[in-house]
């Protein structure tokens, strides 16, 4: 079981989702107690593992401080998990922060200069921090000091200051917006992948058993494929499918409890939520499989169009269900299947449906 605290990158206000990736509520102190102590514990992300082992044991032996780390990824993967292990393997203490709250280079100099010998420094989000912030960092990370600038105009001055070596761990959603002066001081960096069911299981059943939670594989399976390939998001379908277990049953979690409580919060087979089968519906119903502009389909969800964009359709674009097109999104085969409709090609000689005018054509065939 691994995730982080990563908040999801500035989404949009909309209602709170239970697959929201992002960590919420009391989220966050039950991830704390959910968390693996060392890399043994963590579980999936086997490549990532393997060379971070390789990276914080070398350095133990040169009795040196690790390289700096870089982890990017979606959230809810892991990135403050690893975090925190990379601290405990170093036996060393952590500090955490976030890009946003660093806005001018004298709130960075600040933390920087209180650093001890050897400290973790682990910044999320690292890629919002402001420009001059991150240009004091180049040198932070590069020669081990800062220079603060005090006084203002042409009697300004530069004043070096020394700083312990350290070991940055910065953890990023969106890896393309940080510059390449920046990444390029990174000595170690990872991407953190989506979790196959088989991983997620594994991840349910740890959880589960820190819980006090019976769950049987099949229990845990259901769980795992409506988990969207995120251990936070299984986290939390697993304590809310616990939630109905110990008030409509026994407390044993199976494959039909699995299956009850979900359907109760509206998350389906493949894990979509009400918001992602409103778009599909409406693009379907209404606009025949599209292609449809993106304003005109958040209008027709009731939605605004950046919800639409950024908190619905990634997910639908990775399951292959939905595709952007320069002529406007347009739904896959898949999401007919999935929502039981039929294609309008597929209607009959003469139908109503029979796809004219739709866009279709270039899609299923004419």
């Amino acid at each position: 079981m691994n995730w982080d605290d990563d908040t999801a990158a500035e989404a949009p206000d909309a209602e709170a989702r239970i697959v929201d990736a992002a960590a919420e509520g009391d989220d966050q102190a039950v991830e704390a107690a959910l968390r693996p102590k060392d890399l043994s514990e963590f579980i999936g992300q086997e490549k990532v593992r393997g060379q971070l082992d390789l990276v914080l044991k070398a350095a133990l032996k040169r009795g040196a401080t690790a390289d700096h780390v870089l982890l990017s990824g979606a959230p809810g993967l892991g990135k403050t998990t690893l975090s925190m292990i990379i601290a405990a393997e170093m036996n060393a203490p952590i500090r955490i922060t976030s890009g946003p709250a660093i806005q001018h280079a004298g709130d960075l100099a600040a933390i920087l200069s209180s650093l001890q010998e050897g400290e973790i420094l682990f910044l999320d989000e690292i890629h919002r921090m402001s420009r001059p912030a991150e240009e004091m960092l180049y040198m932070a990370m590069e020669d081990f000091r800062v220079d603060v600038i005090v006084g203002k105009g042409p009697g300004a001055t530069a004043i070096p200051l020394e700083l312990p070596p350290f070991t940055l761990v910065g953890a990023t959603t969106r890896a393309g917006l940080l510059p390449p002066p920046l990444r390029d001081r990174f000595g170690f960096t990872a991407h953190m992948e989506f979790y196959d069911p088989s991983e997620l299981q594994r991840v349910i059943h740890r959880s589960a058993g820190l819980l006090d939670v019976e769950i049987d594989p099949a229990g845990a399976a259901e769980i795992a494929g409506r988990s969207r390939g995120t251990p936070r998001i299984a986290n939390r379908l697993l304590r809310r499918v616990r939630d109905y277990a110990q008030v409509k049953a026994d407390g044993v979690i199976t494959r039909e409890i699995s299956e009850a409580a979900l359907s109760v919060y509206e998350v389906d087979s493949r894990g979509l939520d009400r918001l992602d089968r409103a778009v599909l519906e409406a693009l379907l119903k209404l606009f025949g499989g599209g292609p449809v502009g993106l304003s005109t389909l958040a209008v027709a969800v009731g939605e605004e169009r950046e919800t639409v964009e950024e908190v619905a359709e990634p997910f639908l674009v990775r399951e292959g269900l939905l595709a952007r097109t320069p002529r406007g999104r347009v739904a896959t085969p898949a999401a007919w299947t999935h929502l039981g409709l039929v294609p309008p090609q597929a209607a009959g000689p003469g139908g109503a449906a029979s796809g004219a005018g739709t866009g279709q054509q270039g899609l299923f065939g004419a």
